[in-house]
């Protein structure tokens, strides 16, 4: 059974996407400490709300440091993805800074609301083990109005009247835009790669 670290810092879906790695039979620890994350065989940054507090959060906690020096598989989600990157608009925040770019505010159109929410199907990009399983064109939940750069890390897209990276790595590091937890198939399958991901 694999053992996962969900980082509690006052900022994230913590309790469902517990739940959601608790149904595939992982362990889940709550983790608020630095020597815990230092410790943790694979970990999960999860995110609702805005960056600037969450990386206020992070900071006053004594995270950032040890987050940036984790090398064994790590998976932001949702706006634990965004804060992967360098800087966000949303507040004008300065991120962990593990993949390049800045994250900005999405556009609203008349047939496009802010923020992005609901169903969007993802166009696969790059083969990667975390999507092993994952059908181009498979859909997942997103509920967010900021977006990350499109670049060199980008493993999927949706289309949200421009490209929307969806899921995103750099080395050890994974980033899912949308809601694995919320989901259905599509997101427990990315869950399960996860934790299958060789420590």
């Amino acid at each position: 059974m694999s053992e996962v670290a969900l980082i509690a810092y006052g900022a994230g879906n913590t309790a469902s996407v517990r739940f959601a790695l608790e149904r595939l039979g992982a362990r889940v620890r709550l983790v608020t400490k630095a020597n815990e994350i230092a410790e943790a065989e694979r970990l999960i940054l999860p995110g609702v709300g805005a960056a600037a507090y969450a990386m206020r959060r992070l900071r006053e906690l004594e995270l950032i440091a040890p987050i940036r020096a984790f090398e064994r598989p790590f998976l932001g989600v949702c706006l634990g993805q965004q804060l992967l990157f360098e800087t966000s608009a949303e507040g004008e925040a300065d991120l962990l800074g593990l993949i390049p770019g800045r994250v900005e505010a999405m556009v609203p159109a008349a047939d496009r609301p802010v923020p992005h929410m609901g169903w969007s199907p993802l166009a696969i990009e790059r083969e990667d083990p975390l999507l092993e399983g994952i059908a181009d064109g498979a859909y997942a939940y997103f509920v967010h109005g900021f977006v990350c750069p499109d670049g060199p890390a980008t493993l999927a897209r949706a289309d949200y009247g421009g490209p929307v990276p969806a899921v995103v790595r750099r080395d050890n590091r994974w980033g899912c835009q949308f809601h694995p937890e919320r989901s259905s198939q599509a997101g427990a399958r990315i869950l399960k790669n996860f934790l299958e991901l060789p420590a």
